[in-house]
C-alpha cells in the first residue's frame, strides 16, 4: 500500500468513526481512537491492554469491517459526501449566474433534501 493509500484509508476510517462511533463497542471505540486518532502503534496499544499485537490487529480489523458494514447499510458518509458535492456545485452555479438565484437555489435545495 502506498503512503497516499494509507492516508486515504485512515481518513475514511476516521470519517466512518465520526458517523458510527456510538454503534461500536467500548473496546472497539477505544482501540480505534488510539490507533487512528492518536496514532498509537499496535505494540503500544497491546502494552496498554496487556494483550498481544495480533489481538490488537484483529480488534482493529474487526472494527474496520464493522464500520464498513454500517456504511454499506446506512450510507451516512456517502450521503454526507454527496450533499457536500451538491452544495459545492450550488455555490459555483451561484457565482456564475446570480440572476438565476431563485431557480438554482430551489433546485439544489430540493436535491439535497430529497437525497437518499
Amino acid at each position: 500500500m502506498t503512503e497516499d493509500q494509507i492516508l486515504e484509508k485512515t481518513n475514511r476510517i476516521n470519517l466512518l468513526f465520526d458517523f458510527y462511533e456510538p454503534m461500536l463497542t467500548d473496546k472497539q471505540q477505544t482501540v480505534l481512537k488510539l490507533y487512528f486518532h492518536d496514532d498509537y502503534s499496535l505494540g503500544e496499544i497491546a502494552e496498554q491492554f496487556k494483550i498481544s499485537r495480533q489481538a490488537v490487529y484483529e480488534h482493529v480489523k474487526r472494527a474496520e469491517v464493522t464500520l464498513e458494514d454500517y456504511e454499506s447499510k446506512l450510507a451516512l458518509l456517502s450521503k454526507h459526501e454527496r450533499r457536500l458535492k451538491l452544495l459545492g456545485e450550488a455555490e459555483e452555479k451561484l457565482k456564475d449566474s446570480p440572476e438565476d438565484l431563485a431557480g438554482c437555489a430551489s433546485d439544489y435545495l430540493r436535491r439535497i433534501v430529497h437525497m437518499e
